[in-house]
């Protein structure tokens, strides 16, 4: 078993130190969430665009990037949710995913992540109920 991280691993892991250090200058949080979705294109970018606006027209969630993915907080700082994209890690679907800190446990068994490659009216609206009750 090789130790050795990827080239898309090591690089997630600079952007989340740079991250890290950009939150304590005090830089515009948002302003980084919407730059790295710009720097999407095609169905990645189209995806990230509809989370974004759900995330923004249905919760109080703030944005930042998380390991230089668009993600969503809640008012403690803590990862809600997040959105990987499928070009990054070359893969064939981008992910939806939700950290412990969503309000989505269920039982003792419970999706924590979602593989997306388009959403319909139907998933977003699916996906409003999760974000709803991930804030809840």
């Amino acid at each position: 078993m090789s130790t050795t991280f990827s080239k898309e691993e090591k690089a997630a892991m600079r952007a989340a130190a740079a991250e890290a250090k950009a939150v304590k200058a005090g830089a515009d949080l948002e302003a980084a969430c919407l730059a790295a979705i710009a720097d999407m294109t095609g169905t990645d970018k189209e995806l990230a665009e509809t989370l974004h606006r759900l995330v923004q027209t249905h919760t109080t969630l703030g944005a930042k990037t998380w390991y230089g993915m668009p993600a969503y907080t809640n008012a403690d700082g803590k990862v809600v949710v997040f959105f990987q994209s499928a070009a990054k890690f070359k893969v064939r679907y981008a992910t939806i995913g939700f950290q412990p800190d969503a309000n989505l446990d269920e039982g003792n068994f419970w999706p924590n992540a979602y593989a997306v490659t388009k959403l319909t009216a139907a998933d977003e609206q699916q996906l409003v109920a999760l974000l709803k009750k991930a804030v809840s």
